[in-house]
């Protein structure tokens, strides 16, 4: 399986990574996408490494990256789709952890609407739980299966768009349902009048979910 090509930035503290954060962009974007959260995320982290990831897939389009095609977008399709490029993210994510000689848990995923689906459904499922999950304007796919293979009980940071035009806020509110569900933390946000974005509000959520998750 090809590894997954990354941008980097940090850390800010010019020291060794004692931490890693890795970003996961949506459909049809790419790295280049989420990089500039570092520098806003510096505070919260100066000593992680981040790594902005591009997305396995070409877009259907031929621009940009995917994590799996929407052409078709019924959940069982979906599913198979995240299932198919969740190995991706997480060989990327032991590899990362590995180069930089952290310990297992040092590390937090962050996602924007495709990839926070990935964020989500990769990061539960990891044998050694991250520090924490942030999923801007995402859903939870397959939460069904949560039960049966949920790994860990990283805290997750849901904040979603009340106007999200592209995945509706009510993938949200269900994702923060079946997480109490599953007596997984969670934290969730949702903005008045915000589209498919992320804006300094949820920004800041995430300067506070990394620097709790890392303290």
């Amino acid at each position: 399986m090809p590894t997954l090509e990354a941008i980097h930035w940090g850390p800010a503290s010019k020291a060794k990574p004692r931490q890693l954060v890795i970003l996961c962009h949506g459909l049809g974007a790419d790295a280049f996408d989420l990089i500039d959260l570092a520098p806003a995320w510096q505070h919260a982290c100066p000593d992680a490494l981040f790594a902005s990831v591009h997305a396995p897939f070409s877009h259907d389009s031929g621009f940009g990256r995917q994590w799996w095609s929407v052409a078709d977008r019924s959940p069982p399709v979906v599913e198979a789709g995240v299932r198919t490029a969740a190995p991706y993210l997480h060989g990327f994510i032991d590899a990362e952890l590995a180069r930089l000689d952290l310990p297992p848990e040092a590390y937090a995923i962050m996602g924007f609407s495709q990839g926070a689906m990935m964020s989500l459904f990769t990061g539960l499922r990891r044998p050694v739980a991250p520090r924490a999950i942030l999923g801007f304007s995402g859903a939870l796919v397959a939460p069904d299966s949560l039960a049966a293979e949920l790994a860990n009980r990283a805290p997750v940071l849901l904040v979603h768009g009340e106007a999200d035009e592209a995945v509706p806020v009510s993938r949200s509110h269900d994702a923060e349902a079946a997480l109490t569900a599953a007596a997984v933390p969670v934290g969730a946000h949702y903005i008045p009048r915000l589209g498919h974005g992320i804006d300094d509000n949820g920004i800041s959520l995430g300067a506070l979910a990394l620097q709790k998750g890392f303290a």
